[in-house]
């Protein structure tokens, strides 16, 4: 049975990104309108994951986010939380990989929703480009997402964090909101496969950008995140046996 369901959710997420990408051309003429559409498919994927796949999510910390765009400093474990972070949080943007950017449909649609690419292979540059164009998202309204660790990370594992959310943080005079999540305990890297249950994102306090140079930020920011990984983590089917 949880591979069927599995099935359908991927045939509603095929289906669903071309009608989304279609709806997405003409709502790229209102400003932030793409990002609505996108809002919405975000929307259609978790409930297809809830009432098909059995995979739920509990949140705390709702009271953190304030009326003021910051910036989203969140663990990645999977691609869930890139859905759930456009469910919980304002209208925001993500800073990914330009490579993203070649799939069909998705990438499309992300480079349309004004997603912050940079290059990695770039150097000082990707870092000027990113700060160039949170300046321009910050200026739109937008809050805008970050995964400090740059990348997807085990469950039970800690990758090293980064110093480019902090560095945006200073520069674009914007909060840092830590969030942790466990979702890799029921969506493993790089599966096909989701697995049935709850999982838990907490949300903290924000981080005011006047709290600390670059280095100060990012450690604070690693040490709350980390510090409810070890609180969330080992409750879903995929984290790794002792």
């Amino acid at each position: 049975m949880l591979l069927i369901r599995n099935l359908i959710h991927w045939l509603i997420l095929c289906v669903s990104a071309i009608i989304m990408f279609i709806l997405v051309l003409p709502a790229a003429l209102i400003p932030r309108g793409a990002n609505q559409i996108g809002k919405a498919w975000a929307r259609v994927l978790l409930w297809s994951l809830k009432n098909i796949v059995g995979l739920k999510y509990e949140v705390e910390g709702l009271e953190n986010i304030s009326d003021r765009p910051s910036i989203i400093c969140c663990k990645h474990q999977s691609g869930w939380e890139t859905l759930a972070l456009q469910e919980v949080f304002p209208l925001h943007v993500y800073v990914a990989k330009k490579e993203l950017f070649k799939i069909p449909f998705f990438g499309w649609g992300l480079k349309i929703a004004k997603t912050i690419g940079i290059d990695r292979k770039a150097g000082s540059k990707a870092a000027a480009d990113m700060i160039r164009q949170g300046r321009e998202r910050k200026k739109e309204g937008f809050w805008i997402a970050v995964f400090p660790e740059g990348t997807r990370i085990k469950p039970g594992e800690s990758g090293k964090y980064k110093q480019g959310a902090a560095r945006m943080a200073k520069m674009l005079e914007m909060d840092m909101v830590p969030v942790a999540v466990n979702s890799g305990e029921y969506w493993p890297r790089d599966s096909f496969l989701k697995y049935p249950g709850t999982i838990k994102m907490i949300i903290g306090k924000p981080i005011p950008y006047t709290a600390g140079e670059v280095d100060e930020l990012t450690a604070l920011c690693e040490n709350w995140i980390e510090g409810q990984m070890h609180m969330i983590s080992g409750q879903g089917p995929c984290y790794p046996k002792a």
